[in-house]
């Protein structure tokens, strides 16, 4: 199953390879006088559904900025506390010490025993579900929306996953609609576009396959 799954990926890279080359001889063709430009004043919410009042929203940017992302607030039971009154579910035993920024409660799951490093940034327009015993460094930054680029630049929204024992490093970006598997392991300033699967180290940009997290005769 391992080596099909390491076949997968190759295959990915190269379909990957093979759009970029075919993307830079359009463009090569292409006139730039003739490029569009998109109108942003026409850019709409797409699919995104807002899940609390204007209200709610203006209540929680303030207490992120007071509390959350405050340096002066090394208290991890206190951001845990506010995170749950304004919607987040969060598991026992997990460490938030540091300043971070949440854009929305309300679509965040974290497990048990889960660590969030300094600065780590949750743009979570559509719902991020954290798994238990995970690791999020510094810096790092999850975003659950993008924009409709080929065509409005209408706002785009989907859930992400980071399963049980993950380990996203510091300073990665992991992308809309990304599952990143069981005990995956991503190493520093990598940039996560699609899922990865479980107890797999990957780095780059975008993030490849680069070895096996456990030996295996660990891995059940």
């Amino acid at each position: 199953m391992q080596v099909e799954r390491n076949t997968q990926m190759k295959r990915d890279e190269l379909n990957e390879l093979d759009a970029a080359r075919e993307w830079q001889a359009d463009a090569a063709k292409a006139t730039p006088a003739l490029c569009p430009v998109i109108d942003l004043s026409l850019a709409g919410k797409g699919n995104y559904v807002r899940q609390v009042s204007r209200l709610t929203e203006a209540l929680w940017f303030v207490v992120e900025a007071c509390v959350i992302n405050n340096k002066l607030v090394p208290f991890s039971a206190l951001r845990v506390t506010l995170l749950r009154w304004f919607g987040a579910k969060i598991g026992p035993n997990c460490r938030f010490v540091h300043p971070l920024r949440i854009k929305a409660p309300w679509n965040l799951e974290v497990g048990a025993n889960s660590w969030f490093g300094v600065d780590a940034w949750i743009y979570n327009q559509a719902l991020i579900r954290i798994g238990s015993n995970v690791c999020i460094s510094q810096g790092v930054f999850l975003t659950a929306g993008s924009h409709d680029y080929a065509t409005n630049m209408d706002l785009r929204v989907a859930p992400i996953v980071i399963e049980d024992g993950a380990w996203i490093a510091s300073k990665c970006v992991v992308q809309m609609g990304v599952t990143i598997g069981r005990s995956a392991l991503v190493t520093p300033l990598s940039v996560v576009h699609r899922s990865l699967a479980a107890n797999g180290v990957y780095g780059g940009n975008p993030a490849r396959f680069i070895k096996q997290r456990f030996a295996p005769q660990r891995v059940q």
